[in-house]
């Protein structure tokens, strides 16, 4: 991701124990440059949007980009000369909104699609396990779920025989298809990667750098964990 006219602006600033501010015990980060926490929001973006299923939520790095474009338009606000700068400015503090926005906005629409099956993940997950969702997001599933299961029962369900008024959620659930194929570029180096379930003979290795077609459910593991990033 090329660093943004943007944050060249900023270049000086760091972002570290200003810009997170959520407790040391549950996030630990290398201090970053405003460039570089905008990098990380741009491959999750791009992962977010690749990706059939809902990956972990990035509302550290939303919140402090949020916190970066509030300065920015504080500070562009106090330019009293409109000159080409000042435009650019603008222009690269657009993008940088579109991108946030648009990442939020994939979130929320596979939310709205896979909702039954985010709750069901949601609830069967070990304690020790962080969530994939944010609180916000939770608490919008939780009421889109609703929201729906009300409006299938007043519009349909309640029209029906007593013994045709219940729904199997099991049923009616709807999946990401994590058989199918991605197209990922190698961060790190991997050895040993099965890439057919039916046959564990089958292995690749991944070299830093190298492109390859495989199935989602074969790599999701190694994206979770950053040694890959969808492309």
């Amino acid at each position: 991701c090329a660093v943004w006219i943007l944050f060249a602006y900023m270049a000086d600033e760091a972002v570290g124990s200003e810009g997170f501010e959520n407790d040391a015990d549950e996030y630990e980060y290398e201090t970053m440059t405003a460039a570089e926490v905008l990098e990380k929001l741009s491959e999750a973006w791009q992962n977010e949007k690749l990706c059939p299923e809902l990956l972990d939520h990035k509302t550290e790095l939303v919140d402090c980009i949020l916190e970066q474009v509030r300065e920015m338009e504080e500070n562009i606000s106090h330019v009293k000369t409109q000159d080409f700068t000042v435009s650019v400015h603008k222009m690269e503090l657009e993008r940088v909104k579109f991108v946030l926005c648009s990442y939020l906005r994939t979130r929320l629409q596979k939310i709205e699609k896979y909702v039954l099956y985010v709750l069901e993940q949601e609830g069967s997950r070990d304690p020790d396990v962080p969530s994939a969702l944010s609180h916000q997001e939770l608490v919008y599933a939780k009421e889109f779920a609703k929201g729906m299961e009300e409006h299938l029962h007043s519009t349909v369900l309640k029209n029906l025989p007593s013994n045709l008024q219940k729904v199997d959620k099991k049923k009616a659930m709807t999946r990401p298809n994590l058989d199918g194929f991605v197209f990922l570029k190698a961060v790190e180096s991997v050895e040993k990667i099965v890439i057919d379930p039916e046959d564990e003979a089958v292995i690749i290795d991944l070299e830093p750098g190298s492109q390859h077609i495989l199935r989602y459910r074969a790599i999701s593991t190694l994206l979770h964990s950053g040694t890959v990033k969808l492309i």
